[in-house]
């Protein structure tokens, strides 16, 4: 008896960015109210990261209330219906349940319907981790009937934040920036070269597990006693190093991936984790004066996995960079995970 052959999923050739939202929270704080936390000076912070200001969120700016006005915004200027979307997918590090997913209650409220909804954990990588994972759903056919797919980076890293820790008290900040992905006639995504260094994973880590922070209920005795609220911590020089080399040698990977010289960006968007990071990165990849590149970590501060959607969004408001644009985008953090690719912007 033969075996019957299994139908072939079918999908879009092509994939490319459709729109761009972003949402930054209310409260901004500047460098002088991080200084009454630590010792330290504007100057100091400005030479060292580059941040003259991060946005922190209130309380009624949680990650999923963030998530749903950036999508909203990618949603509209894609032109489509959220009933058209077949897929969402959230790269977050700190929504604090580990269940349900936060993007099961984002597609909701979207108007999404029955659309396919997880988040992932790929830190300040997670957003170019999910618009690999959306480029294969969409021409695997796995999107709907539509084939559109939302990618929503969005971080509250001021939950994670320990203000008296002078060496991370200044970098983090709060956001959430999102896009569609949807079918194209032409390549819109390149091939994104991605992948991890799990020999490095203590080098940016929660300082403690949630299950030593606050131990398991006693049966017997009663509940755990509290202890310390886990924070973020990192080891700047050893991440400065890996970023500056390995990641300017991933970005240049993904330019030869996609075809692409240098010199024939429109612009270069980078995680924002760094200003000096990302001059020693233009320095490394020989990028010319005429390619714009995104610094909206100045204003912003390191968003982690919203930061690559929330630079983006900002240059095309400003004129720094146009629709049709190619873009070298690269995410590297914690893990070490990174991923980097070439694509059009929307």
């Amino acid at each position: 008896m033969t075996t019957p052959q299994i139908k072939p999923a079918t999908g879009a050739a092509y994939t490319r960015i459709q729109g761009v939202g972003g949402y930054r929270p209310s409260r901004v704080i500047p460098n002088a109210e991080v200084l009454n936390w630590i010792d330290s000076s504007d100057e100091w912070i400005r030479t060292r990261s580059g941040i003259t200001e991060r946005r922190w969120a209130t309380a009624e700016e949680t990650v999923a209330e963030m998530s749903v006005q950036a999508a909203g915004k990618a949603i509209a200027m894609a032109g489509i219906a959220p009933e058209q979307i077949g897929g969402v997918i959230v790269a977050t590090v700190s929504h604090l349940k580990q269940t349900p997913a936060i993007a099961t209650e984002i597609a909701q409220r979207l108007g999404c319907g029955t659309a396919p909804a997880f988040d992932i954990s790929a830190a300040c990588a997670g957003f170019g981790y999910g618009l690999t994972l959306a480029d294969g759903l969409i021409r695997g056919g796995n999107a709907g009937a539509d084939g559109y797919v939302v990618v929503i980076g969005v971080e509250r890293l001021s939950d994670l934040t320990d203000i008296h820790d002078r060496s991370t008290a200044f970098i983090f900040g709060d956001g959430a920036g999102a896009v569609v992905v949807g079918p194209s006639d032409t390549p819109g995504i390149g091939k994104v070269v991605w992948g991890s260094d799990g020999s490095q994973a203590d080098v940016i880590s929660q300082t403690q597990a949630w299950d030593t922070a606050f131990a398991k209920p006693d049966a017997v005795n009663g509940a755990g006693e509290e202890t310390k609220w886990p924070a973020l911590r990192m080891e700047g020089q050893t991440v400065f190093r890996w970023a500056v080399w390995d990641m300017a040698r991933a970005a240049q990977q993904a330019l030869d991936a996609a075809g692409i010289t240098a010199d024939q960006l429109g612009a270069f968007i980078p995680h924002q984790a760094n200003m000096r990071i990302i001059d020693a990165m233009i320095k490394a990849l020989k990028l010319p004066d005429s390619v714009p590149v995104a610094r909206d970590i100045a204003e912003t501060g390191n968003t982690s996995a919203a930061s690559i959607p929330l630079a983006m969004e900002r240059m095309l408001q400003s004129g720094e960079a146009k629709s049709g644009d190619l873009a070298l985008i690269i995410g590297f953090g914690a893990g070490l995970v990174y991923a980097a690719a070439v694509v059009t912007l929307p």
